[in-house]
């Protein structure tokens, strides 16, 4: 079995920002046919609290390994356009990330991090604000279709 989890910041008002891109592979999992044992769930809960989420998926399905899990999120580090699936390692810094590390008491789960980073070097907003806010049109494109491509990937990755 294999959990995939997106976290991000619920509710309407955080819909299509950079902080739920991992929302947003999610959506685009549960449309397609998953070899049989996966299960695809999106957090309820604020990005930096996540942990407290995958804990909760955890002790309701206890039969699957920490290392069958895979935690999609947004990533700073990585240009949009790109993405990482990465066993035990992940961003520098991440809230999300580090209240799921924190939560299981290891890091040796999946994560699945998608790339946002798209601001001029000459307008670095603040990384705190540039997530919440929303993706352009132009930026939308580029996301779908790294997304697509990344489907791709996990199915192969899940597939083995």
């Amino acid at each position: 079995m294999k959990l995939f989890v997106g976290i991000g910041n619920p509710g309407e008002k955080y819909q299509n920002t950079r902080h739920n891109a991992g929302f947003l592979v999610v959506d685009a999992l549960q449309k397609i046919k998953l070899p049989s044992g996966a299960i695809v769930r999106k957090s309820d809960v604020f990005m930096n609290d996540s942990g407290s989420f995958v804990k909760k998926l955890i002790s309701k399905y206890p039969s699957i390994p920490v290392s069958s899990i895979y935690v999609v999120h947004d990533d700073l580090d990585i240009p949009l356009g790109s993405y990482k699936i990465q066993l035990g390692t992940g961003p520098k810094d991440h809230n999300g990330v580090n209240s799921v590390e924190t939560e299981l008491g290891t890091k040796d789960f999946w994560r699945v991090r998608i790339g946002i980073e798209n601001r001029e070097s000459d307008d670095r907003t603040q990384g705190e604000e540039y997530v919440l806010q929303k993706f352009t049109n132009e930026e939308r494109v580029i996301l779908d279709r790294t997304i697509k491509k990344l489907l791709i990937d996990l199915i192969a990755l899940i597939s083995k």
